[in-house]
């Protein structure tokens, strides 16, 4: 028997997809959103945290906008960090631990000009690499300061330097004593260059590597042992 057919020429009977010869419909489902875990969600604060502080310092941001980056409620920066103060001392210990370790491993050659190069490339590396996380150390405290988070560093770095120079003093008959203090201002001057690099980006960083070893070596190199003052003022 013939199903009726409507004026249209389509069949009013069996709406079975098979008899029409018409294909099932798909079924749709809303895609599950998955959840962050735990160590996830502290990279994720983390990484939004480092890159405000670096753009707007310490004071200029509030745990509500990283939790509003981050899509989260502000108990949720609260629960990873205890606060703004937390987090941020978690992003600068990675950023000098980060340092540290780059300076660390590129101090390996022989002689003490090239250990100088590797000490200023270290440096410029980083500032280079991670541009931001030199922002967050030195915005909040400046090189130019003695206390303070990049102060400290710029000590452990010297600290590395200082047994390099006390060496190469010990060999060429000067007071090894004095080797804390040297360290401490090539150390400095490095890093206060970096500063002002940071924003120039001129010359090259191997053109600044050189001009800053060109000044520390040949100061190193024509030493005095006993330095004296030309000037009237004695103390």
């Amino acid at each position: 028997m013939m199903e009726p057919v409507a004026t249209d020429g389509s069949s009013t009977g069996s709406t079975n997809p098979s008899a029409s010869g018409d294909k099932p419909r798909p079924v749709t489902r809303r895609a599950r959103r998955v959840r962050m875990t735990g160590a996830e969600r502290r990279e994720q604060l983390l990484d939004i945290g480092r890159t405000l502080f670096a753009e707007k310092g310490f004071e200029g941001t509030s745990v509500e906008e990283i939790a509003a980056k981050a899509g989260v409620s502000k108990p949720v920066v609260y629960e990873h960090f205890g606060g703004k103060e937390g987090l941020y001392a978690v992003v600068v210990d990675r950023e000098m631990r980060a340092l540290l370790d780059m300076v660390q491993s590129a101090l390996t050659a022989g002689h003490p000009r090239e250990l100088l190069e590797q000490a200023a490339f270290a440096l410029l590396d980083y500032i280079e690499t991670y541009t931001d996380g030199f922002r967050i150390l030195v915005r909040d405290s400046p090189v130019a300061q003695s206390t303070g988070t990049f102060a400290s560093l710029i000590s452990d770095i010297a600290t590395q330097v200082e047994d390099i120079l006390g060496l190469e003093f010990k060999a060429r008959g000067f007071d090894p004593k004095l080797a804390p203090l040297y360290a401490q201002a090539l150390v400095g001057m490095v890093a206060l260059t970096g500063q002002w690099w940071l924003d120039v980006r001129k010359p090259k960083k191997a053109e600044v590597a050189a001009h800053l070893v060109n000044l520390s070596w040949h100061g190193l190199e024509n030493l005095e042992a006993k330095p004296r003052l030309i000037g009237h003022r004695k103390s």
